[in-house]
């Protein structure tokens, strides 16, 4: 017979704090998510925006997400969350709502490449946007991966 005691209701793992964060899946993600994000930011900014209003987008959203994902890195680092399963709630819908606005940047920024590639500017457009997209793409992958992890652990 299986007892229903107060050790039975603590076996959910801790969230971690310090260095055990980037040791822990899903939270070793959000360090990648930030360099990735913050290559999409730096690749759209080297390009000759010809698409203001796409590529801004594509700025807003990998530079809001990378702001975002550091403070709650250094949230976690801190340990500011104590263990608080409010935190893991909070980390899913954050990292599921960016991963869809990514989805969008990414797409936009795939639509800026390939008229980047039939535009007579520089090849070097082209390859920056095409990098661009890439990382736009991976860091897509990232937050999806963020997100649904927390439910598996």
């Amino acid at each position: 017979m299986a007892s229903v005691g107060p050790s039975a209701a603590s076996t959910q793992p801790a969230l971690p704090s310090g260095p055990a964060v980037f040791k822990t899946i899903p939270y070793a993600f959000i360090l990648p998510e930030i360099v990735c994000g913050t290559w999409v930011w730096i690749l759209v900014a080297a390009t000759s925006v010809s698409l203001p209003l796409l590529q801004g987008w594509v700025m807003y959203v990998s530079l809001t997400s990378c702001i975002i994902s550091l403070l709650l890195l250094l949230s976690y680092l801190l340990g500011l969350h104590r263990n608080s399963e409010n935190w893991k709630v909070l980390d899913s819908l954050y990292h599921g709502a960016t991963a869809i606005l990514y989805m969008s940047a990414a797409v936009l920024q795939a639509n800026a490449t390939i008229n980047s590639e039939l535009s007579a500017n520089s090849p070097l457009n082209y390859q920056l946007n095409s990098a661009a997209s890439f990382f736009a793409f991976l860091t897509t992958f990232l937050y999806i991966l963020h997100a649904f992890s927390i439910y598996y652990q």
